[in-house]
């Protein structure tokens, strides 16, 4: 019984070049990417260190079948078969220690071509092109306050970005943006990934995580200014991504997205996790919110896992999913009431106080003896205060839920100015808001004026751009990134390929237990490994009887 879990967050950050509405996106996202990596004082960040796309599989469908590659979108083709990513051969360690495999080496013609489109970073996280944005996927990470603090380290890596591209006059100045949408009908993805049991079936995470997802935008929307996919009408609107959400259930993240994706992709042991994908959240800049948005989602498949689901939940089934996800995000009076399956009505903050109400009750029934986790307790707690104060009074939940904050400073410049929703005022407020720059930032102001609730120190997350979670396997990948520069051929979230001048092959060091590979686990043997080389022997070295 607990909210841990390995988890993590992946981020597409809109951007801008000011003063040419032309600039090709694909090329400036690049530019952010190897802006980031290459920076003289880049020491500690990573580098251009090829993916490993060996073991992806994004046709896989939890449904039970793999979608043919001729029928699939281009989007949706995230393993690019064709990149000069090593291929394995048949070669593989015979030592007793870790079982590594032999890679064959790039031609001339794979190793010359560009890597600027991907960095692999000292703190275990990715930082790459993803279509016409630059993405930062997180380091794993194994609770909710670890993954607000290597989010927020994601920030400072786009900052970090901007400040680079401005001290080289020759190439593009950028503005990053942290949302999701930019009013004109585009939509990018805030996607987080949660490994679960293989062992649930993948009909009941459908079933009870679906009222939950579409209910939950109360307590960690990011709000937005416009309602449709284009705006087209005057409003505000809880969430970011609610009108793009445009099904139920579907294997697809940029077009007909789905409430549940069905993504089979675990990055881990495929025989005990699969890794649910989570493609409708929004970019978020309030550590509350996204803490309760890893949090509860956390603890509800915990409630899967425990193979003991009350039927309070089977009694919460929506009628219409998809139309309730955008009248949930409509509705900032909190009064919208959602046809269930039965018919009857309920709120979104009925509903997720009976998501509440059951996990509470699981989690006491779990641990009578032994008591609580601290960091599970804490999120049932912040939950159901927020929801209370969502109830009675949401501007007192301002510090905490971002698109009641977001919403209160509209309102005030509506009044002031007798402004319709539809005002450019309005919506270069919206995007302000989403602002990196320090000088720019609203969030920033807010928090120095301590109007929002931070649950670290800027401290903590200055080190997490830098350095690795120390209890999942991002430590070995972000170690190994830092210590060897050069040295390392490839790397992906379940392997590090590592690059030996004196072997005929490059080795692939697998990675399938994201709970293996921790600072515990492997610290010792990194300090004893001035090179890849002798990592490598360290590695496959008999293990002392």
């Amino acid at each position: 019984m607990s909210v841990h879990r390995p988890m993590g967050i992946e981020t597409e950050y809109g951007l801008i070049e000011p003063g040419n509405p032309d600039a090709n996106p694909m090329v400036l996202s690049a530019h952010v990417v190897a802006a980031y990596a290459s920076h003289p004082g880049s020491a500690g960040r990573g580098g251009h260190v090829r993916w490993d796309y060996a073991g992806e599989d994004p046709l896989a469908d939890a449904r039970g079948f793999r979608l043919d590659r001729a029928a699939a979108h281009p989007s949706q083709l995230t393993d690019d078969p064709d990149a000069p990513a090593p291929a394995a051969d048949d070669g593989a360690a015979s030592s007793p220690g870790v079982r590594t495999t032999h890679v064959r080496r790039p031609s001339e013609a794979e190793a010359a071509l560009p890597t600027a489109h991907n960095a692999v970073l000292s703190n275990g996280a990715r930082l790459y092109v993803d279509h016409a944005h630059p993405e930062y996927s997180s380091p794993e990470v194994t609770n909710p306050l670890d993954a607000v603090r290597w989010d927020r380290a994601g920030e400072l890596v786009m900052r970090g970005a901007m400040d680079a591209l401005r001290e080289v006059p020759t190439l593009p100045d950028v503005v990053l943006y942290k949302n999701n949408v930019d009013g004109k009908g585009a939509a990018y993805g805030t996607h987080e990934n949660y490994l679960v049991d293989r062992s649930v079936n993948f009909g009941d995470i459908i079933r009870y995580l679906t009222p939950f997802f579409v209910t939950r935008p109360i307590f960690c929307g990011a709000g937005r200014v416009g309602i449709g996919q284009r705006s087209q009408t005057p409003g505000f609107q809880m969430s970011q991504r609610a009108d793009y959400v445009e099904n139920d259930v579907g294997l697809e993240t940029t077009f007909n997205r789905p409430i549940i994706n069905t993504r089979d992709e675990p990055h881990a042991d495929a025989d005990r996790f699969r890794r649910l994908h989570v493609i409708g959240g929004d970019a978020n800049l309030f550590d509350v919110s996204t803490y309760l948005k890893m949090g509860t989602t956390s603890l509800v498949l915990w409630l899967l896992e425990s193979g003991a689901v009350p039927m309070a939940l089977d009694a919460l089934m929506i009628a219409n999913p998809v139309g309730e996800t955008w009248d949930v995000s409509h509705d900032t009076t909190l009064t919208h009431r959602l046809t269930l399956s039965d018919g009857r009505e309920m709120t979104a903050l009925e509903i997720q106080r009976e998501y509440l109400a059951v996990v509470a009750d699981a989690v006491r029934q779990a641990a009578p003896a032994a008591g609580v986790d601290p960091a599970t307790a804490d999120v049932v707690e912040r939950w159901g205060g927020v929801l209370d104060r969502l109830a009675t009074d949401p501007a007192s939940a301002a510090a905490e839920v971002e698109w009641v904050a977001k919403k209160q400073l509209l309102e005030g410049m509506r009044r002031r100015e007798s402004l319709p929703w539809d005002h450019p005022k309005l919506q270069a407020f919206d995007l302000q808001w989403a602002d990196l720059r320090p000088e720019r930032s609203i969030v920033g102001r807010l928090a120095a004026a301590g109007r929002v609730e931070r649950l670290l120190p800027d401290a903590d997350v200055a080190a997490a751009e830098h350095t690795p979670p120390a209890d999942t396997r991002a430590w070995f990948r972000g170690q190994v990134v830092a210590r060897y520069p050069g040295q390392v051929a490839g790397a992906s979230w379940e392997s590090v390929v590592l690059d030996v001048p004196e072997n005929e092959h490059l080795v692939r060091v697998p990675m399938n237990d994201p709970l293996r590979g921790t600072r515990a686990h492997v610290g010792a043997l990194l300090e004893r490994s001035a090179t890849a080389a002798e990592l490598l022997e360290n590695l496959t070295a008999p293990p002392v009887s």
